[in-house]
């Protein structure tokens, strides 16, 4: 899980959240929510590589759908394709040696699909209309 700043400018990685099952994930998410007043949910959509929805794509939308019936914060998906290994070259270039682990990659994913996410909002914020 990924937080951004106030002015929603930088992403940052906050946590993650251990699966255990839905209704403990969703209270989890729910927590952190209220915690941090977050006013939009940006979720991963693992597509295939083809842009489908594959398996594990449906399972998320269900999750997220699941989710959505609990809060009244809106829900945006995004394709987080590819940001795995995204987060595994930040890691590189930034991490001590000591300090990359595999668990570290989801949260530095979730701020790169967030950091994506504020960047298209801003840019489209830019274009004349």
């Amino acid at each position: 899980m990924a937080l951004s700043d106030t002015l929603g400018i930088l992403a940052t990685p906050f946590t993650i959240i251990e699966r255990r099952d839905d209704s403990h994930d969703i209270a989890a998410i729910l927590d952190i929510i209220e915690k941090n007043e977050a006013g939009m949910i940006i979720a991963g959509l693992p597509l295939a590589m083809d842009g489908g929805i594959g398996q594990q794509a449906a399972k998320v939308k269900a999750f997220v759908e699941s989710l959505a019936r609990r809060t009244q914060v809106p829900i945006e998906f995004r394709d987080e394709s590819l940001t795995t290994t995204e987060a595994r070259r930040i890691m590189l270039t930034s991490r001590s040696k000591k300090n990359r682990q595999r668990s570290h990659d989801d949260d530095v994913a979730a701020a790169v699909l967030l950091q994506a996410y504020l960047e298209e909002k801003r840019s489209a914020n830019e274009q004349p209309s």
